[in-house]
């Protein structure tokens, strides 16, 4: 009977090279989400809204790069990219969690001042859906981590 889970063993097997369980296409496209709606906010306070900011764009970036080096198969199914894709999605989970939290205070904080018929209720609305993408943005990292790690004790 043959085993669901890659061996890593050998650089190729009867099914094909590697392929991320977890496609890094959605961390990056729910990270950008949170990228922008921020950055089109008003931003304030500057610090929490900085941090998202620079942690969005930082993962953002660097998962379009990581997505890049699998997709030319430069990895080589190697047990140190395994190792490096575990370790890469556990530090943006953390990082994203830590600017998640930091919004979503941000923005509950933006509720309690916000009169209904101004531009400050768009701002509002606007920080509501990135303090959303942010936590499924963590969620996906997480997940990624989760299979990540399972494919890295396989090796």
């Amino acid at each position: 009977m043959k085993s669901w889970r890659p061996s890593g063993k050998h650089k190729e097997d009867s099914r094909g090279p590697y392929k991320p369980q977890a496609h890094p296409l959605h961390d990056a496209i729910f990270g950008g989400l949170v990228w922008t709606l921020v950055a089109s906010t008003l931003i304030e306070p500057n610090n929490p809204q900085a941090w998202v900011m620079t942690v969005s764009l930082f993962c953002f970036c660097t998962t379009l790069i990581w997505m890049f080096i699998f997709a030319c198969g430069t990895h080589n199914n190697s047990r140190g990219w395994a190792a490096a894709d575990v370790f890469y999605h556990f530090l943006a989970t953390v990082l994203y969690l830590s600017a998640a939290v930091p919004l979503a205070k941000v923005t509950i904080d933006m509720g309690d001042l916000v009169s209904r018929n101004t531009t400050q209720d768009k701002y509002y609305k606007m920080d509501i859906s990135a303090s959303v993408f942010a936590y499924i943005a963590t969620l996906l990292y997480f997940v990624h981590a989760v299979f990540s790690a399972v494919r890295w004790k396989t090796f």
